[in-house]
């Protein structure tokens, strides 16, 4: 398993930055978002 886990990684990592990227970008929004009507 630890095997296959290496191997997607190897194959992806092109990809891999952009990937954690946007998932980080996705999570700062969310909470941008959730904060909003606190603010207001």
């Amino acid at each position: 398993m630890a095997q296959t886990i290496r191997t997607a990684l190897h194959r992806s990592r092109d990809t891999l930055l952009a990937d954690t990227i946007g998932v980080l970008s996705l999570v700062v929004l969310l909470f941008v978002g959730l904060s909003l009507p606190g603010l207001v």
